[in-house]
């Protein structure tokens, strides 16, 4: 996630939660912080409050692109967008919970059934056909790890990795 400053700063922050906090806390009376939707903010309900009563508090304006607007420059934010955004809240950690229960049940089905979970095992008949044709010669000494791993377009864990396999 990156924020754009008025000062021309461009701010990169990997992290969502801590950009969105980064950008409410530095943001300045009058600014509108923009959001594709609630969700994107948080998908706990608390915690959108606690995002409303900052804006309000800091005199700010909360552009949602999917057509809510929370303009809380005079320190109020009307009943309609207040009601609508908790309600988007609810929706999204309900989403969440869904999710989470399903995931579950799935996993309780498949262990129940003696079903593996996971990835597969990796087997040698499973490696990249590009490999397989280098590795003779990372064997033979002619290459290294760092020249195989360019060879067939893999990361040096990846090689370490396979190279394991074919012990």
């Amino acid at each position: 996630v990156g924020i754009n400053k008025t000062d021309g700063e461009y701010v990169v922050i990997p992290n969502r939660v801590d950009a969105i906090r980064y950008c409410i806390e530095n943001a300045q009376k009058g600014d509108i912080i923009i959001a594709c939707e609630v969700s994107r903010l948080s998908r706990n309900t608390q915690q959108i409050c606690e995002i409303l009563d900052t804006i309000k508090k800091n005199k700010l304006c909360l552009l949602l692109l999917d057509g809510i607007i929370a303009d809380c420059r005079d320190g109020n934010l009307d009943a309609i967008s207040q009601a609508f955004i908790q309600m988007s809240a609810v929706f999204a950690e309900l989403e969440v919970s869904v999710i989470r229960s399903r995931v579950k049940s799935g996993i309780r089905h498949a262990r129940a059934n003696h079903q593996a979970l996971g990835r597969p095992p990796l087997t040698k008949e499973d490696l990249p056909s590009a490999f397989m044709q280098q590795y003779s010669s990372f064997k033979s000494g002619e290459i290294n790890v760092s020249q195989l791993a360019k060879a067939c377009n893999l990361s040096r864990p990846t090689v370490y990795k396979y190279l394991k396999l074919m012990l």
